[in-house]
């Protein structure tokens, strides 16, 4: 009897990569799209959770929040009035990339407590740094460090907290140089992603595209400044290993990932005074235009029927690709 399951093995696990193959192209004639489309106003949290929010679908939305104030007010001129004598969490790397696969470490960024108007300094180039720096931590830090901003826009998206029957779980302000790039990554959030002035770059890939991301193990580090200036990763030995994807979406080395050739990336630029919904589980990677200025909302998604799909999937790909 083992000996016949053994044999079984092999005939099974081509199934499998038959339908893992298979299935990110049916889903796609099921409703996912070549584009993101854009709708010209809000719906109702109704209509917004049945057609985009239940197929997890994402979409750029025009007019969502044209009455806030920050539209006219956020300049770095009147940012630096009301907020530069604070001090503040600002991601400082050599490269622009934060949370990222480098040198075969997952390297967090330095975490640099500075006054705001030093940060915008630098993104006003009064300042020439040969780093890169961000302010970019999400921990709802719109809320926490900079409440005098809170004014300006709303502590939630009503129609949305009304369609998922919750608050967000974090709300974050990010500003940074046109050098810091988001590596490609899913969050565990129903994500409205809000652009204040200037342009962001996104770079989507749906769920179903899991079996063509790679994604492996990593030591953490952090990066941090030697006192010559330069930068030094530094592990974190005693930490768990970090699973993250090794793979630069813009420039991917396809021989050494030659399934992500099947991937169908998505791509779309988000401008001032446009909302992006980006649903849950979907992979970004996102670049912005130097000194953009956007708002987001983390909402916890539902672990439903979506989620065990995602993990079925996740499961499958992980199975096939250790044999």
């Amino acid at each position: 009897m083992a000996g016949a399951g053994g044999e079984g093995e092999v005939p099974a696990l081509r199934a499998v990569r038959r339908c893992l193959a298979a299935f990110p192209a049916e889903a796609r004639e099921l409703g996912l799209m070549e584009s993101v489309p854009y709708l010209d106003s809000i719906l109702s949290p109704l209509e917004f959770y049945r057609e985009w929010v239940c197929p997890n679908k994402p979409c750029i939305i025009r007019n969502a929040f044209g009455h806030w104030p920050a539209l006219k007010k956020w300049t770095l001129t009147y940012l630096r009035t009301v907020a530069g004598s604070k001090m503040v969490s600002v991601a400082v790397t050599p490269n622009g990339y934060a949370d990222a696969v480098y040198q075969d470490r997952f390297v967090m960024p330095e975490e640099r407590h500075m006054l705001f108007s030093n940060f915008l300094d630098i993104v006003e180039k009064k300042v020439i740094s040969p780093s890169v720096f961000y302010v970019q931590k999400q921990c709802s830090n719109l809320t926490e460090e900079f409440p005098e901003l809170l004014g300006d826009v709303e502590p939630e998206v009503p129609w949305m907290s009304e369609a998922l029957g919750k608050k967000p779980d974090a709300v974050n302000f990010w500003l940074g140089e046109s050098a810091a790039v988001t590596s490609l990554h899913k969050d565990h959030y129903e994500n409205l992603y809000c652009v204040i002035s200037g342009e962001k770059h996104f770079l989507l890939h749906p769920p179903s595209d899991r079996p063509f991301i790679p994604y492996e193990l990593y030591l953490p580090a952090t990066y941090c400044i030697s006192e010559d200036g330069s930068f030094q990763i530094v592990d974190e030995k005693a930490a768990d290993k970090v699973p993250w994807i090794p793979l630069d979406p813009l420039n991917p080395d396809l021989e050494q990932y030659p399934e992500y050739a099947q991937a169908r990336p998505l791509r779309c630029t988000v401008k001032a005074g446009e909302m992006l919904y980006l649903p849950s589980l979907w992979f970004h990677h996102v670049q912005q235009s130097h000194g953009c200025i956007a708002v987001n909302y983390w909402y916890d998604m539902e672990y439903d029927l979506k989620y065990s799909y995602y993990q079925l999937l996740d499961s499958l790909t992980k199975a096939v690709t250790l044999v």
